[in-house]
Order: C-alpha cells, then structure tokens, then sequence
C-alpha cells in the first residue's frame, strides 16, 4: 500500500470494526518514512480493544509477510535485517508482544478492488471513509505535504499535489511550493541553493593584492599554520555532515592555494622548478591512481585510502614547515622580483598569463581529469562505440606523456602553427564521434601536456602573484560555471543563452591559451634557459623518470583492469527467463552526499537483473567528479556496457548494463524543444541465441508539457517499428493514465507491467512479446530517493504461439519458487 491511511478490518463474534488512519502526525515528524508505518499504528489501535480474536485485511504485503511468517524470525535475530535495525522496531515489538494474547489471521487483499468479495468490501469501505480531505491544521499539512513530495520522488509542486490527490489527500497548490522550495534535495538538482557561494575559496589569491595580507601569509608562522589549513580539504571527507565538509573543502582549497602563491613566487630558480614539475607530475600520480581504481578519485572514494592519504599529508606538512623554519634568507634579487612595482605593459602580462594558465587549468581537468574522458566524448552506439576507456585510456596516459616530453622544446610548443593543431583538436573533439573524436582528443592531450611547464613560468614571471593566479583562478571558476550552465540551463537563470554552448567555452579557453602564449612575457628561468643547466639536467632526469614510471604503472593497471573484466564475461548461462530494472542512480551519490557505489552494486546484484539501465549517470564531468559510473559498475559486475549519449551531448546522463551481449544500440536525444536535453537508448540483446530488444528512456522535467508530449511520440513511434520482442524501461514523469502513458502504451502496442498499479510516478516498465512473470517495486532510501522497479520475463519457446500471464498472483505458494524474487529485498527495503 502506498496511501496515507492505514486500515485494518477487525472481527470478534458478531462485530466487525472498519479502523480507518490518516497518516499520524508524531510518525511523519519522527520516522519520514512509508505508510507502513501507518498500517502498524492501525493494528496497534485495532488491539487495544477487548477482544480475542483480530482478523486483518491489508494490501501491503510487507505487513502481511511480517505479521504471518516474518516476525518471528526478527525476533530471533533481534529485530535486525542483514545486521540493520528493522523499521518500525519498536511497533512490531508491540505487536509481537500483544499477538501472544489473541488470535490473529491476516489476509493480503489488492487495492481498490471492484469485485464483489469480502475481501473488496472491507478494503473499498475503508476507502471510502478516508476519502479525500483537505487538512485544515497547518502544521499537520506541511508535514503531509512533506511526506507527499518525498513520497512521490521530488517532483515539481503541481505534480506533488496531483499525485497527492490521487491519494485521496488535498493539499493547497501554495503549501507544495513552500515545500518545493525549502526541500533541500531539490534545491540541490534543479537549481542555485547559495552553496556556490563556496566557489570563492578558488579565488582567495586576490586578497595577496593587499600588502599587508601578502606580507602576513609569507610570515614563516602564518604559513606553517595554512599548509595544516589545507590539509582539511582531505579531512573533509571524514566529516560528519554536507555542511561541514563543505566548509571543511572550501578552507583547505583556500588554504592551499594562498600557500601555492607563497611557494611558487617565492625561492631561487632550482626550487620554483622542483615545485613545478612537482606540480604536473602530481596529476600523473593522481591519473594512476584513478585507473587503479576504475576512474574514482581514491581519495574521495575509499576511506581508507583517504586517512593514509591525510596522514601522509600530515608528515610532510610538518616535515614541510620545518624546513620554512630552517630556511635561508631568499636571495636578493628574488625578494626585489616580487615587491617591485611593474610597469604597464607587465600589467597586461599578469592577466593574459593568468587568464592563459587558468583556462589551461580548466581544460586539463574537463578533458584530461581522468584517462576515460575522451571516450566518453567519442563513444557511440554499438557495435562500433568508439576507442573503449580500457584499454584505449591507456593511449590517453602516453599522449599525455608525450605532450611532456616535448615541453622541452620550447620553439615548437610557442608557435603559431603548434597552437592552430590544437584548436583544430578541440574542433575535432567537439563534433566528430568514435575514432575521428578519440584521434582528435589524443592530439589535444599531446598539445595540452606540453604547455604546462611554459604556462606556469610565464604565470609567475609575470609579477603580482595575487593579481595572477587570482584572475587564473576566476576563470577557471567561470569556465567551470560555464559547462554547467550549458547542461543545467533549464533551472539556472540565463539558461536559454548557454543551452548547449559547450564549443563557445572551449573557443573562448583556447583563445585565453594562445595570448597567454603569444602576449604573455616568456620566463627568463624556462629550463632551456637557465644558467644552472648542469642542475636542470639533473631534475629533467629524474622528472622524466618518473614521468614514464607513472605511465607505466598507469598501464599496468590498465591490463589487469581488462584481464579481470574479459573473465568475468564469459561467465554466462544459457536461460530464458530473464530480469530487467530501471533506477534513478543520482550520479553515484546518496541523499547526503556520499559516494553509494559500493552499496548501489550491492543492491543490483542481489536483485539478479540481467538488464539494468540506470538514470542521471554521468558523472565524466568536471563538477560531478570525472568518474566514469558506466565503466565502474560494468566491470565491477561483470556486464557488458552502453554509455549512452556521449558527455558532450548536454544530458544527465542514461547507461544500460547487459548480462548478456549486445549486438547493437543506438543513443537518441528526444525532442526537448523548451526544457532539458532527453536521452535514451535502444539495443538488441543476444540472450541465449535470443534477439531481446530494450529500450531505455529518460524524459525531461514534468513542468515542460510540450517536450514530454512531444518524446511519448518519438517513443511510441520508436516502440511501434520493433519487430521483435522487447523491453521498455522509462521515466516519464506522468501519471498511469496520463495522456503521454498512453501514447506509449497504446500507440507503442506494449504492455504495462502491472496496469493495475496506479501509485506509480515517472519509473514504468512496459513489454510485447514476452511473458510476464514477476514486478517489484524496491525503495531504499538511504542510497537514492527513487524506488527501484524490477521485472521478470520469459522468452517464449514459440513467439508466434503463446499465452501471457494474465492474472496476478500475489501469493508467494502459489508462485514457483525459481522465479522468486530475492527475499531479503522484499524483507530488508
């Protein structure tokens, strides 16, 4: 049941009581959780009278399995699930303990019924008491309000009201939009929340333009003191709360880049170099360690890793500010480098140095954060998808590399004709697809490594250093806000300038690039230039060294990535039943802001689904960390993958994972003339000798009728030609009933899962050609606020000939147990 009433039906000798509920007010202040809880509240009422015997009619059959077979069980394991507090621990405690002293029978009974049964009479009866009313206290309804929005999946308020209605609960259209707008999920995804605020802490140099400031931070006290700051930028992963890591976060990024300014402009000539390459080398370290482990930043995904990390931080920190105790007054000529005043034309060196080195910055981490990137801007449908990021990130790394290596000639990487072979890159990059995309993202790793060792030294021989790495710093911001305005534009103001404006932002950062290279003053301490060239010798040894050590590290993980994967495909069985799911996956993070990919995988195994497709999953973008969900979930589960629209498709994302072989795809972008971009997905999968076709579709927001309107069209029209059997798996964000769900029902001549079920909202799944067997509807909401729905099919022996199941058996004993869904789904979610 999924109302919000509880009803129970009571009977003792001659008398029957109909107890009808309305969801408690104390329950959804302090639980926030299912009507389950209601229907507990109902029985612990309905027990509290004199009587010896209880008979139990209810259409959830979580609290029919629990009452009937499962509690016992509980208790003996302590009111425990799996090692986790049951819900509702202390009602079914009560319960359990009252149930010693009267009969009780329990009866699972389908909602709102029109036959004539008893088990109908009770259920509508009850129903029509609890009809629909308008609550009149107000504290009430916002809670009831509340619990609608979280219920129905965080729509937007005028759907939160209609899916409340067909609840048969009034709530006022105002109350919804207070709710809408204070629910900090929603505010979280669909539009600014104030948090950006935080952005500033990436441009904490400008204040080093103060005198006082710049001459505070290189007092040697001061700056043992940022560097212990900074290191809670790692800290901030063990915080407790999104606030406080939050927080944590932005004072260590702030932190570190004021000690960044200190160190880079401060020192001889030897040890800016050392911190320089430090520097770049850091990213290869960092590269390596991704593909170690699968695309996730290890430091912000395993919290182990994450305190090695922040103690080894700890120990060179310290080890660090001993030797800015110990160290030797800077030599003259470099103090004089850093207080003298500039004269104009240096002015306009800081800021085309600065702007140049920031966008250089921004585009290393768009394109080149993470070894996948460039596939996933290059991937396509299959059977040709494109370069796959494993092995071919491995090309990635080396091009990288290589763009390195020839840093170290100078007259190459500073000329006109090298700068146009990476703008005709990014073209490239931008609107090629497959392997034209990848040979293109491959020259533009080589262009972009090479310029790092130049950009940085024209960076800090340009003088000021709060002026220039603070406007480098502000527009990598400002770029960064760029991509996300480019996606997100349907909730963020000035949306429908930047729709899809992606080749504006690398135009203007490759235009920033080429003054910094040609405006900008070239350092007079460029390695190649140096009077200490025995001594540079020395380092570009060593910096090349472990430069193709990290390459190679990088490769080796690669190889055993790929060796792992291959054998966990070719562990298939032949069968013909088969399980397909469709999740909201939330980027990879749960409701607080976690990583939940190690739970989420834990969760899809144990629903047995052979083909998963998962919604707003693409998280190869900057701002949503660069790590490729796709790629992680594949072959940690040993499936075989479509990532969808590629990256720089401008949509959220929607990947498909196949037990089985998939012998072709194609990505479609739906009509979304007024809102965000749609995508979807359709496939053949070879399952067993079988052609199964699926397909996989993400609508846009629920406000933009005309696009929803308009995408049921393409759907349906895409479903209708489909020949074979087939799978559909959406979101469409529209009522069952809705003018959009039969548009795809009707004109797409496929089958609702369960047309019976009318407390669905957005999530569907729909089938021709196959024979149903089983539907489930999984919430968890510790890893998402979308429910899982989870179907059984048969592949028909005969597809000419065949009977579909017809009737819905809610029985478990009357169901073989072969085709039975995982039980501790059904218990422990």
């Amino acid at each position: 049941m999924d109302q919000p009433n509880g009803r129970i039906a009571k009977g003792g000798g001659e008398r029957l009581h109909l107890i009808p509920l309305h969801r408690p007010l104390s329950i959804v202040k302090e639980m926030g959780e299912s009507s389950q809880y209601t229907e507990l509240a109902a029985l612990l009422l309905a027990q509290g009278e004199e009587i010896q015997c209880l008979h139990i009619y209810t259409d959830s059959w979580a609290m029919a399995n629990g009452i009937a077979v499962w509690m016992p069980t509980w208790q003996s394991h302590d009111w425990k699930i799996a090692g986790k507090p049951l819900w509702g621990t202390e009602l079914w405690k009560l319960l359990r303990a009252k149930a010693q002293h009267m009969k009780i029978t329990v009866r699972h009974v389908d909602a709102h019924m029109k036959d004539g049964s008893e088990s109908a009479d009770h259920n509508n009866t009850v129903d029509g008491v609890v009809k629909a009313r308008t609550i009149e206290d107000a504290s009430e309804a916002y809670h009831s309000g509340k619990w609608a929005h979280e219920k129905s999946g965080h729509l937007g308020y005028p759907s939160t009201v209609q899916w409340a209605r067909d609840r048969s609960l009034h709530l006022p259209a105002d109350l919804v939009k207070e709710v809408f707008g204070k629910c900090e999920i929603c505010q979280k995804v669909l539009g600014l929340t104030g948090y950006e605020i935080f952005a500033a802490a990436y441009v904490s140099p400008l204040i080093l333009n103060i005198t006082a400031i710049w001459n505070l931070v290189n007092n040697k006290y001061m700056l043992a003191l940022l560097r212990l700051i900074s290191l809670g930028s790692i800290a901030s992963y063990q915080a407790s709360a999104p606030v406080i890591r939050l927080l944590l976060l932005a004072f260590g990024v702030s932190s570190a880049l004021l000690v960044q300014a200190v160190t880079w402009w401060s020192g001889n000539s030897q040890q800016r170099l050392c911190r320089i390459w430090g520097f770049i080398l850091g990213h290869f370290l960092l590269l390596v360690l991704r593909i170690w482990y699968t695309s996730l930043n290890p430091v912000w995904a395993c919290n182990t890793f994450n305190t090695l990390t922040l103690s080894l931080g700890i120990i060179v920190t310290l080890d660090r500010i001993y030797s800015d105790f110990q160290r030797l007054p800077q030599e003259e000529e470099e103090m004089k480098s850093t207080e003298k005043k500039m004269e104009p034309s240096a002015v306009r060196s800081w800021f085309v140095s600065g702007a140049a080195f920031g966008s250089l910055l921004f585009l290393t981490q768009w394109i080149f954060g993470e070894v996948s990137l460039v596939s996933r801007w290059a991937v396509s449908g299959h059977p040709n998808t494109g370069p796959d990021p494993n092995p071919y990130g491995g090309l990635i790394l080396t091009a990288m590399a290589l763009g390195v290596m020839l840093s170290f000639w100078p007259s190459v990487v500073n000329s006109v004709a090298f700068w146009l072979i990476g703008v005709a890159s990014v073209i490239g990059i931008f609107y090629l697809r497959r392997e034209g995309a990848f040979a293109a993202g491959t020259v533009l790793a080589v262009y972009t490594m090479s310029l790092w060792p130049h950009l940085i030294n024209r960076l800090i021989s340009s003088g000021y250093p709060g002026k220039a790495l603070g406007t480098g710093m502000l527009v990598y911001v400002l770029e960064m806000l760029g991509i996300v305005w480019c996606t997100a534009y349907n909730f963020v103001p000035g949306g429908s300038i930047t729709r899809e404006q992606t080749m504006v932002v690398l135009g203007v950062l490759m235009h920033l690039i080429g003054l910094g290279l040609f405006f900008g003053d070239q350092s007079k301490c460029f390695p190649s230039e140096t009077i200490h060239v025995i001594l540079f010798k020395v380092l570009a040894k060593y910096v090349k060294l472990l430069l193709w050590l990290f390459v190679g590290l990088g490769l080796l993980g690669l190889g055993h990535r790929f060796t792992l994967y291959q054998k966990k495909l070719l562990n298939l069985s032949a069968k013909k039943d088969i399980s397909a799911m469709i999740w909201s996956y939330r980027f990879g993070y749960d409701n607080q802001g976690w990583p939940s990919l190690e739970r989420s995988a834990d969760l899809i195994e144990q629903t047995g689904a052979d083909l998963i497709t998962i919604l707003e999953s693409d998280a190869s973008k900057p701002f949503l960390g660069n790590n490729d969900l796709t790629m992680w979930l594949g072959e940690k589960l040993g499936f075989y993958m479509d990532f969808g629209p590629s990256t720089k498709d401008h949509t959220w994302g929607i990947m498909a994972l196949s037990r089985y072989p998939i012998v072709q795809s194609m990505h479609h972008l739906l009509p979304s003339p007024q809102g965000e971009l749609a995508p979807a997905i359709s496939m053949t999968v070879n399952i067993s000798g079988n052609l199964v076709d699926f397909v996989v579709a993400h609508f846009g927001n629920d406000e933009d009728d005309l696009d929803r309107k308009l995408q049921a069209q393409y759907i349906s029209n895409l479903l209708k030609e489909i020949p074979q059997p087939l799978v559909f798996l959406g979101y469409i964000t529209s009522a069952p009933g809705s003018r959009d769900y039969i548009q795809i029902r009707k004109f797409g001549n496929v089958k609702d899962i369960d047309q019976s079920d009318p407390h669905r909202w957005c999530e569907y799944i729909m089938y021709r050609g196959l024979i149903r067997l089983g539907y489930a509807r999984i919430s968890h909401g510790g890893l998402s606020d979308t429910e899982v729905q989870l179907a059984k099919f048969r592949i028909p022996d005969d597809k000419n000939h065949y009977e579909d199941n017809g009737r819905i058996e809610t029985d478990p004993k009357n169901v073989p147990e072969e085709i039975h869904f995982n039980p501790r789904l059904v218990a422990g979610y």
